[in-house]
């Protein structure tokens, strides 16, 4: 497979703006209401739970599947995939182990397209969501127990806080910690053979994480931050 076509695939994927086209469905323009953004969080907020949670899931394939698609097409010689599809009929790329690296930067790279596809998506302006879902997908495929971990992160931010941009924010930056450290822990660091693609690609998503959740920020140093609160019984 020519090596262009996975992360095109990755940004065209990423960049259909679901939760704009789910709230279309019930004669709604997502963008103007609630935070304005296309996001699960805000059709949850403005359309109610089925839709958000739907959008989630959608979201989150964007960044899963086409990542999916480049672990099983760029492979390194000596490793089976991490998700074994047949090597998609013979279609991969087969790097040798000296040169692991560019196969790891590749699959990088179409995560990262499928990411950029949702935040700045072409057929609405090149506007989009703020990635957390999509990111969530691409880090499932490409580090499937730092996630448990991540997640774990996120629920005890959201618990003490309330707040789903705080919880975002603050696994987001957690994601180049969980990622150095599940290096550390395989012994990857100490003989080198670490991923160190993924861990630039974990500051990237972090950085990109807390760029978009901006307003977000202002927001919270102005104290009028949407704040889930519990419902009383």
């Amino acid at each position: 497979m020519p090596l262009w076509i996975p992360p095109l695939i990755a940004f065209l994927a990423g960049s259909i703006p679901f939760g704009l086209l789910i709230a279309k469905t019930k004669g709604v323009n997502i963008r103007e209401h609630g935070s304005g953004n296309i996001g699960a969080t805000n059709v949850l907020r403005v359309i109610g739970k089925p839709y958000g949670i739907g959008c989630l899931i959608l979201d989150f394939l964007k960044g899963f599947l086409p990542s999916l698609l480049a672990i099983n097409v760029f492979v390194i010689a000596g490793k089976n995939p991490q998700f074994i599809m047949d090597n998609l009929n013979g279609m991969a790329n087969t790097f040798p182990a000296v040169d692991a690296w560019k196969a790891q930067t590749l699959v990088i790279i179409v995560g990262l397209a499928a990411i950029m596809g949702h935040n700045y998506s072409p057929w609405i302006g090149f506007k989009g969501g703020k990635g957390i879902a999509t990111s969530g997908g691409v880090l499932v495929a490409l580090m499937p127990v730092g996630v448990v971990v991540l997640l774990a992160i996120w629920l005890l931010f959201f618990v003490t806080s309330r707040y789903v941009s705080v919880a975002s924010i603050g696994t987001a930056i957690m994601v180049p910690v969980v990622t150095l450290y599940g290096s550390y822990r395989h012994g990857y660091l100490s003989d080198g053979t670490w991923n160190k693609p993924l861990f630039v690609f974990s500051i990237v998503v972090a950085l990109l994480a807390v760029w978009r959740h901006r307003t977000n920020i202002k927001s919270l140093m102005n104290g009028t931050e949407h704040k889930f609160s519990k419902k009383k019984k």
